[in-house]
Parts: C-alpha cells; sequence; structure tokens
C-alpha cells in the first residue's frame, strides 16, 4: 500500500505513483513536462480518464505539484477529478497507474471508464 501525498483542493498523487512519474519523466530526459489528467467522453461507461505528458499550459489549468513533479488537470476535467488519487501499481497481475475517484458512480468491468 502506497502512503498518500495529500492534495484536498484537487488531485493527489501516492509517492509510488510520484515516484514513477519522476522515472519515467527521466527517461524521456526532459524536465519541462508535466503529467496531464484529463477526462474525456468514451469508454464503455461514459468517461474515460487520460494520463499523458504535456508540455503544454492551457488557460484555466488547475496545476499541483508533488515536490518536483508537476500535475495539471484541464478546467473541463477539474470537477470530475476533485478529491481522485492516482497511484501506480505494480503486480504480477497488473501494472499501470489507477485513480481512485470518489466522484465516479460506477466503472465498467475493464476499469477504464467511469460514470
Amino acid at each position: 500500500m502506497s502512503t498518500e501525498t495529500t492534495n484536498t483542493q484537487g488531485v493527489s498523487l501516492t509517492d509510488f505513483a510520484t515516484t514513477k512519474v519522476r522515472t519515467l519523466l527521466s527517461q524521456e530526459g526532459r524536465d519541462d513536462l508535466a503529467l496531464r489528467i484529463a477526462v474525456q467522453p468514451g469508454g464503455c461507461s461514459g468517461m474515460r480518464y487520460q494520463l499523458f505528458f504535456d508540455d503544454r499550459s492551457l488557460e484555466g489549468d488547475d496545476t499541483h505539484e508533488f515536490g518536483d513533479v508537476k500535475v495539471v488537470v484541464d478546467k473541463m476535467s477539474v470537477p470530475y477529478l476533485m478529491g481522485a488519487t492516482i497511484d501506480f501499481v505494480d503486480t504480477i497481475e497488473k501494472q499501470g497507474f489507477t485513480i481512485d475517484n470518489p466522484n465516479a458512480g460506477g466503472s465498467c468491468a475493464c476499469g477504464d471508464s467511469f460514470h
């Protein structure tokens, strides 16, 4: 279980997720990128998450820093992600980022989308 870096105003990154993002950024060889988290229409439950590295700064972005890791959420996605916790899981069954979102009413069986 990961310990959390708490941010009650928006998204939170666990320590393990922060370390993983830092490692991925190091592999990219760039220190100007932020982890962008967005919610977009799609998936079998209606909405899906997108996580990607971005060097853009968009009007209305909600920006949070976890040590040297910057996380940005676009203004349209902020209401969907308030209080969400991003973690990284590395087990024999699954590897990747997970999102625990208190705003999601439910999700599909694959876990890639929510409503």
